[in-house]
């Protein structure tokens, strides 16, 4: 098996404590890799304890250990035990990746409050509550960087509407706890991925895989971006390198996000992917042979 093929220095993160959020899969798995190859010590959390086991045991042939925790991070209860547990075993907390996060697609006429609070509580109130206990206990005294991962929202998020909104809130307390908690050492930013080639793909219904197949279309660069890519964007932020980067949200969407609605988009040219997780593989949906 290769090893990870990280842009960043050796050891970059050595002697690092950094909890990964949504380790199980997707970008949270690449990011755990990352960090591990880089020197930190990844404290994975996810809602099943399998998937979290498997990316655990992938770590292990890699030659990393990694801690586990099953936890619904919209359980405020239940979060705050968690840190808890962490700071007891690790100590300092240096790092937390929020990445947990889910949607389901629909027009906002037929979201249920049911279903609009499911998406609202986890992919903005679990990650508040990550951030904030993790701060009291830990960063509070000791400083620290907390990256949280957002979405392509800017200009509205048709048939997500409860994802758009979320997001949207989680940029607004990234800015915020930057200016509140910057004075004890600790930085927050957001990384927003547009459209990346991901296992979280193949979750949607087959119904959608006409669009997902075509959203390559709507990106300058004309194509997807790789986990490897926005994994690259989460550890620069978590880096000394950005010691005098807070507040900010580093949108990683190949200029997506920036008016190609208006602008004719020509065929696109030269533009090469990063691969460097070495055990990435390609979205079932995204199968030329699908």
């Amino acid at each position: 098996m290769n090893s990870y093929n990280s842009v960043f220095k050796d050891q970059l993160f050595q002697g690092k404590t950094i909890i990964v959020t949504g380790g199980g899969s997707g970008i949270g798995r690449c990011t755990a890799h990352e960090l591990a190859s880089l020197g930190a010590h990844v404290v994975l959390i996810g809602r099943k304890q399998e998937k979290l086991e498997k990316v655990q045991g992938e770590l292990r042939e890699d030659g990393f250990e990694a801690d586990i925790y099953a936890c619904d991070i919209r359980d405020e209860d239940g979060v705050k035990e968690l840190v808890k547990d962490i700071v007891a075993k690790r100590g300092i907390i240096h790092g937390l990746v929020n990445n947990a996060g889910g949607q389901f697609p629909g027009p906002l006429s037929s979201i249920s409050k049911k279903g609009w609070e499911a998406v609202v509580n986890t992919n903005l109130s679990g990650g508040f509550l990550m951030a904030r206990e993790v701060y009291l206990q830990s960063m509070s005294k000791h400083g620290g960087s907390i990256v949280n991962i957002v979405a392509d929202m800017w200009g509205g998020m048709p048939g997500m509407g409860h994802s758009g909104a979320a997001r949207a809130g989680m940029v607004n307390f990234t800015q915020t706890a930057a200016i509140e908690w910057g004075a004890s050492g600790v930085r927050v930013n957001a990384v927003a991925p547009g459209w990346i080639a991901s296992s979280g793909m193949d979750q949607y219904p087959p119904s959608m895989k006409p669009m997902i197949r075509s959203m390559k279309d709507a990106v300058p660069l004309k194509r997807m971006g790789t986990e490897s890519e926005t994994s690259a964007a989460i550890c620069f932020l978590l880096s000394e390198g950005a010691n005098f980067v807070s507040g900010a949200t580093l949108r990683v969407d190949g200029a997506a996000s920036l008016g190609g609605r208006v602008w004719p988009l020509p065929k696109a040219k030269n533009s090469q992917p990063w691969h460097g997780f070495h055990r990435a593989t390609t979205p079932k949906v995204l199968d030329d042979e699908a």
